[in-house]
């Protein structure tokens, strides 16, 4: 059941991200960001209720406000770079985050296992030969904004992935911290200072990113996909072994690789497809290191 309950977490994180990314290359990905965030934090309000967290300490509120604004800037450029690149190769990218919670953890005195430093070093060359087709891409090309139409500069999609991993990365750090308090509340907080910064922001410019009412259904996706794949991560993590469900759920850019050759037609090169393969064994090494220890 637990492994079920893992895979599934996997296949809703990769189809959500899918989603959003496919959806940012319409609308600007802030936009796409707040919009099905919000409908995550309804979601949310509900688990809190019904499983009475709402009466929790304030001990995991500055690491929620913390992890949501953090995650708010990582999941943008994750939009964006899935939007302007090849989904094939950002997500693998963007997935190499669960590297910054080990490298933290070397600097705060521990030891990380043998599998996740093989694990490093397995995703690294899985990187290299993922990306190295586009390295020598020269400058981002001009991609047009989805509520102006105007057309704008923007950094690489690569670069863009290398900022989500960091984000995702540091979000980690802050929802295991936070979850000593409330692992739910901690997620609840994030989305609160995410949409709240959100609606600030869409207030102060007078624009929700030329979103319309047409794509409610598929922002309510997003967000639910993203809410039911913690909640069925969160599950399985009490109910089976910790390192198995860990690799099992960090599979999830497996699922957005798919959806895009599927859904987009996209295709990569051999050494690219080798690339992304390795990358995801690298990050299945990573998360069951920290499973295990």
């Amino acid at each position: 059941m637990s492994a079920a309950l893992a895979l599934l977490s996997s296949v809703l994180w990769g189809a959500a991200d899918f989603l959003g990314g496919t959806v940012s290359r319409r609308f600007h990905p802030l936009a796409v960001v707040g919009g099905s965030q919000a409908f995550g934090l309804l979601g949310l309000l509900v688990v809190a209720a019904s499983v009475g967290e709402l009466n929790a300490g304030l001990g995991y509120l500055p690491w929620g406000i913390a992890g949501g604004l953090v995650g708010l800037v990582a999941l943008a450029s994750f939009y964006t770079a899935l939007a302007a690149g090849t989904m094939g190769v950002v997500a693998p990218v963007a997935a190499l985050g669960v590297v910054v919670p080990v490298v933290i953890g070397v600097g705060t005195g521990e030891s990380p296992s043998a599998g996740q430093l093989l694990g490093i070093a397995v995703a690294v060359v899985g990187v290299v030969l993922a990306a190295g087709p586009q390295l020598g891409g020269g400058a981002a090309p001009a991609v047009r904004s989805g509520s102006s139409g105007r057309r704008s500069r923007r950094p690489s999609p690569l670069v863009l992935a290398g900022v989500a991993a960091l984000g995702f990365g540091l979000v980690l750090v802050f929802v295991a911290a936070g979850s000593r308090h409330s692992a739910v509340m901690t997620l609840l907080a994030m989305r609160v200072a995410s949409v709240s910064t959100l609606t600030v922001l869409a207030l102060r410019l007078r624009t929700v990113g030329g979103l319309r009412r047409g794509e409610i259904g598929v922002l309510v996706a997003i967000g639910a996909g993203d809410t039911l794949a913690n909640a069925a991560y969160a599950v399985a993590t009490h109910s089976g072994l910790v390192s198995v469900t860990a690799v099992l759920a960090s599979l999830y850019p497996a699922v957005t690789v798919l959806l895009a050759r599927g859904v987009h037609g996209e295709r990569m090169r051999r050494v690219q497809n080798t690339g992304v393969v390795v990358t995801l064994a690298g990050v299945a090494l990573i998360a069951a290191g920290g499973g295990a220890g």
